[in-house]
């Protein structure tokens, strides 16, 4: 998951599985709030009510005790050494939020990996990192025998803050090679990239 190329250039970012050991690169990215509000990631993977109990340090533990577990949460960027993104991804099943929303819902019956955040550090915005983070989390869903990677980006509305496209926005997506399958909200599709081309027939 590492590139060559011009100094600065997205090719000049790695990306590598969270495991035991960067862990702390982790946490220093999303720093003393967990990113987003004591969210350490863990809305996707919890009831709303246990989200709002555990927010904060709790949520830290939660996200912690997966990574200890050998529990893989998603793929941190860097560059050289300095971690400077995030994204989720896992099998479906694994992000309870997504089986209670109505917008959300499965398409079809199909096994999918899905992608369902991103945190980039903020003087790496901009700059194509997301894109380059999807096509590290399909390459590593590839590897782990993903046949459908699953997004649910937004279609934001000119100038919206950084921070409510936290599940990315579809021009990313389209970027990384993802196609809309469903849409049940204007602002919100349900995006795919068909990592075994069979899936998709």
């Amino acid at each position: 998951m590492r590139g060559d190329g011009a100094p600065g250039s997205t090719s000049n970012f790695h990306f590598h599985p969270v495991t035991p050991d960067r862990w702390d690169d982790l946490e220093a990215l999303f720093g003393s709030r967990g990113a987003c509000a004591g969210c350490w990631c863990m809305y996707w993977r919890q009831t709303r009510t246990e989200f709002e109990r555990f927010r904060g340090q709790e949520n830290r533990e939660a996200l912690k005790s997966l990574v200890d577990g050998g529990k893989v949460p998603g793929i941190l960027a860097y560059s050289d050494d300095q971690p400077i993104g995030w994204v989720s991804v896992g099998p479906r099943e694994d992000f309870r939020a997504l089986e209670r929303s109505r917008i959300l819902k499965p398409v079809d019956d199909q096994p999918v990996w899905s992608v369902v955040c991103f945190f980039v550090a903020r003087s790496f915005r901009h700059r194509g990192l997301t894109v380059e983070l999807l096509k590290a989390a399909a390459s590593y869903a590839g590897q782990s025998g993903a046949r459908i990677l699953e997004g649910y980006p937004s279609e934001p509305k000119s100038g919206q803050p950084d921070p409510f496209v936290y599940t990315g926005v579809a021009s990313a997506f389209r970027r990384a090679g993802f196609h809309e399958v469903a849409r049940r909200s204007p602002s919100r599709p349900i995006m795919r990239l068909y990592l075994d081309k069979s899936a998709g027939s």
